[in-house]
């Protein structure tokens, strides 16, 4: 169970109230600029390290740098990849909405799903 850190999150996303969700909003707020905030990337960590943005979804190391340009592919968005070694592009019938996230820490398994039809989209390990 991830709870986002309100910490880390871009100034321009909003966390819902349990820190479970995350949207991005229209406005930019104005937020004590800490330095594990993101100020570039539109991001947000977990609080047990994991993220969510608008509409890319991926694994962080707790490192990562947060200040200033964080490259992500594919750039242009209506595209899926897993960003492993080497990249898997993925094949989706239909753009995500929602975006499940399955950590098994014993196994070393991170698995993603699609909520809505409850697929399954890719796993790491």
């Amino acid at each position: 169970d991830v709870t986002l850190d309100p910490d880390t999150a871009h100034p321009y996303l909003i966390l819902s109230n349990d820190g479970k969700e995350v949207r991005h909003g229209d406005i930019k707020h104005k937020l004590p600029d800490y330095p594990e905030r993101f100020n570039y990337s539109a991001s947000v960590l977990g609080k047990e390290g994991f993220l969510k943005t608008k509409w890319d979804l991926g694994v962080a190391r707790e490192s990562i740098n947060r200040k200033g340009e964080i490259t992500v592919t594919p750039p242009n968005g209506n595209e899926y990849w897993a960003c492993d070694n080497p990249a898997v592009p993925l094949s989706l019938s239909v753009k995500l909405q929602k975006v499940g996230v399955f950590v098994d820490y014993e196994e070393g398994l991170v698995s993603f799903y699609d909520v809505e039809s409850r697929s399954h989209i890719h796993s790491f390990t």
